[in-house]
């Protein structure tokens, strides 16, 4: 019954094997899930959907193939506690005064009301309508529809009227993941954990499973093994372009940065403006007071960083070809000539444009700098970061 599932999955894009469909079958023939709609669409996504980017695409197949599923998944629970499904017919609606709303009393937290709907499945033995207690319509019990309560859960009504279920029954919303959005701070990760190296280093404060087994075999006796944690050892160097053209863009380098902090544990960043000349900072109050001189930034960090540079690119040519360019002072020397020199240093570079890629052609700057990095530049998107990423570890 679930093939012609699998087969809308396929038709989707969605990358799932039959190795993956054979789990699914086996988790349903162990019950894992019955007669839940929303507990069905979870198993199903975990079983068949290992990568983030397919999960709207998952969303729509889902949808597609079983529209109606929640409506058919209640009738079915209806008939396992052997409660007849005209119980909750919409019969009529009650309406109530704002006075007569207020000195309704919410059961007290979702726990309390997920039990006391068991406990009423169990104990009604009727249709009900009108009433304040049992399943039914047109009352102010918590269970049903077409009433009011200020903390219930609704059951077989098309649509909200109060906006004041704790739960809705029949209405499920899914979270949608496309690789062409703009990011936050979750996608962000989920891009960056591309760019993984792997290393045991510090104090031995893991259980080493395997090795432990293996001591205690050839040993006749517990012998337990301990380890240093596995942790990302990727060294990253980061550049931040601020001010101007990049004040629309904020919100979206904040995530970028905090997203980069939790995912490197080895990871040093500096700020600069529209391009890198001879000097970067730390702090953006004090830029001009506090400037670290960028020769020596080439010098501190070796040749095993990754470094990245995180700006729109946009600005005048003369401050990428010319001494003396650069909006804010004198220098001495091209911006050119700097990042030519950080690509020396660091040989994966990389830029990330937090401008739409189709933008690119119509700013001379942004072919300029593009060109620089041998067109190691990539959109602020999840597709993009997960170019870049892997570009990055090549």
């Amino acid at each position: 019954m679930f093939i012609p599932f699998f087969q809308t999955l396929r038709e989707h894009a969605i990358p799932v094997s039959l190795r993956e469909y054979l789990s699914f079958l086996e988790a349903m023939r162990a019950d894992l899930i019955t007669y839940d709609p929303e507990g069905f669409y979870y198993l199903a996504r975990v079983a068949m959907v290992k990568d983030e980017r397919n999960l709207d695409k998952f969303d729509v197949a889902f949808a597609k193939t079983f529209e109606g599923l929640d409506q058919i998944s209640f009738e079915q629970m209806l008939e396992k506690v052997e409660l007849p499904a005209d119980w909750l017919a919409s019969m009529a609606e009650k309406h109530l005064t704002e006075e007569e709303k207020a000195e309704i009393e919410a059961l007290g937290g979702f726990d309390k009301l997920m039990e006391t709907l068991k406990k009423r499945l169990e104990e009604q033995k009727g249709r009900h309508q009108g009433g304040s207690k049992w399943i039914g319509t047109a009352g102010t019990s918590p269970f049903g529809a077409d009433g009011y309560n200020p903390e219930g859960v609704r059951i077989g009504q098309e649509k909200s009227r109060h906006q004041r279920a704790t739960k809705v029954w029949d209405k499920r919303e899914f979270r949608n993941f496309d690789d062409s959005v703009e990011l936050g701070t979750r996608n962000i990760k989920v891009a960056l954990k591309r760019l993984r190296k792997w290393a045991r280093t510090g104090a031995h404060d893991e259980l080493d499973l395997d090795g432990t087994i293996r001591a205690t075999a050839e040993h006749g006796y517990l012998d337990v093994k301990i380890r240093p944690e596995r942790r990302n050892a990727v060294k990253v160097l980061l550049f931040l372009d601020v001010g101007g053209s990049m004040d629309p863009h904020i919100k979206v380098v904040e995530e970028l940065f905090s997203a980069a902090k939790s995912e490197f544990k080895h990871m040093e960043y500096f700020y600069f403006h529209n391009c890198l000349y001879e000097g970067v900072w730390k702090d953006n109050r004090r830029r001009w007071a506090e400037q670290t001189p960028t020769w020596e930034v080439l010098r501190t960090y070796g040749p095993d960083y990754k470094c990245i540079f995180v700006g729109d690119a946009s600005m005048s040519p003369y401050e990428v070809v010319y001494p003396g360019g650069a909006s804010e002072h004198w220098n001495e020397e091209s911006g050119q000539t700097w990042l030519e020199r950080c690509r020396n240093q660091w040989r994966s570079t990389l830029w990330i444009n937090p401008v739409p890629e189709k933008h690119w052609s119509y700013t001379q700057s942004v072919t300029m700098i593009r060109d620089i990095f041998e067109n190691q530049m990539v959109p602020m998107t999840l597709a993009g970061l997960e170019k870049g990423m892997k570009e990055l570890t090549r």
